[in-house]
């Protein structure tokens, strides 16, 4: 691990739909997913599932001493983003033993459950749309020429606006990453060049990386937008709302995407409520899923991302060196955010450190830009 890299959650990378296949950053601007947040990696991804998938993505180099490598660090930080395309993996389901979460998240998630059933869905009419705003704190780093490591944090925020009829045309507004005013020189130079390098595509064509972009039913890189993988927003009525067939369904279509299948399961389970278009009789069936996971805990029931304050639910790396919660706004049952949490100390940063976060606020519109 270098000294730009984080542990635990902060370690996913984005590779395309078969999570064998590396590929370059022009490749992942063409793949099934486009993230939000950048942060610097210099190891395999230590966690993900197929909605966060991971590999190395090779360094923008051709020789040492040209331009400066560029280790980047995709994190899926907007609904746009975690509604992806995936194939089915069918294999022998590992269930983990155990009796689920602990019992006081399991009644946050219950709780949640009940509170997303008796709120009701934003009502969206026809010619309008929901609008989700996603606004995330990460890092970005480089590896520059002579070999050392610059890093810096950086926020964005990001507008997806979906119509009352999904088949119709989807609006994502793309904001550009800014580099916090702390950061050093070097720093908001190397985040400059970086988003020079994002722009250009495969054949030196480019590729808009900030900005509006459009596409019919949602299908920003040629496919349909996902609630869990293998199964698309347009078909989430065909999920189970049994708690256990759903969690046995996510525990299939996810094996081995993670080094724990809990882990598998509990990000994707996050990734689908935090987009923010899951209906409400799905969201409920989703956290009660998530509470028969092992492993799963209150990680703070004060926790706040941009403002606002929720219960916060996670669940820690294998190794122990980090947490990834989801924040429930206990009062309604939606995910108001998300934010990786350090277990141990790392790099001149103490255990409790919220090293990235990302909120989530949806609410609906009469226009789209």
């Amino acid at each position: 691990m270098s000294k730009t890299s984080m542990p635990g959650g902060i370690e996913r990378l984005l590779q395309s739909v078969d999570p064998g296949h590396s590929v370059s950053e022009a490749e992942v601007a063409t793949s099934r997913a486009r993230s939000l947040s950048v942060m610097s990696a210099d190891a395999r991804a230590e966690g993900t599932t197929v909605t966060r998938l991971a590999s190395r993505i090779p360094p923008h180099t051709t020789s040492r001493g040209s331009r400066p490598r560029v280790r980047r660090r995709l994190v899926l930080a907007s609904a746009a983003a975690a509604l992806l395309v995936g194939g089915i993996v069918i294999a022998d389901v590992v269930r983990p033993n155990g009796p689920g979460a602990t019992a006081e998240a399991a009644e946050v998630l219950n709780d949640a459950a009940e509170a997303t059933i008796r709120t009701s869905d934003p009502l969206v009419g026809p010619g309008q749309y929901l609008k989700i705003e996603t606004k995330a704190l990460t890092y970005g780093g480089m590896q520059a020429a002579d070999g050392s490591d610059i890093s810096w944090q950086e926020t964005v925020s990001d507008q997806l606006y979906i119509p009352a009829d999904k088949e119709a045309e989807w609006v994502w507004d793309r904001g550009e990453r800014i580099p916090l005013e702390s950061s050093s020189d070097a720093a908001k130079a190397a985040a400059a060049e970086t988003a020079k390098l994002l722009q250009k595509g495969k054949g030196g064509l480019p590729n808009p990386t900030v900005g509006i972009q459009r596409a019919p039913g949602g299908a920003f890189y040629g496919t349909a937008p996902m609630v869990i993988i293998g199964t698309s927003l347009q078909d989430a009525g065909s999920l189970p709302r049994d708690p256990q067939a759903l969690l046995d369904l996510i525990y299939e279509r996810t094996k081995g995407a993670n080094k724990t299948p809990e882990r598998a399961a509990f990000v994707t389970i996050a990734d689908g409520l935090r987009t923010g278009a899951v209906p409400a009789d799905l969201r409920a069936a989703m956290y009660k899923a998530a509470a028969l996971i092992p492993g799963v805990v209150v990680g703070d029931r004060q926790a706040t991302v941009d403002g606002r304050t929720g219960i916060a639910i996670g669940l820690a790396s294998p190794e122990g060196t980090s947490r990834d919660d989801i924040i429930i706004d206990p009062a309604t049952g939606l995910v108001i955010g998300e934010q990786d949490v350090l277990l141990k100390d790392f790099s001149g940063s103490p255990a409790g450190t919220v090293s990235s976060w990302t909120s989530v606020q949806t609410s609906v519109v009469d226009s789209a830009p």
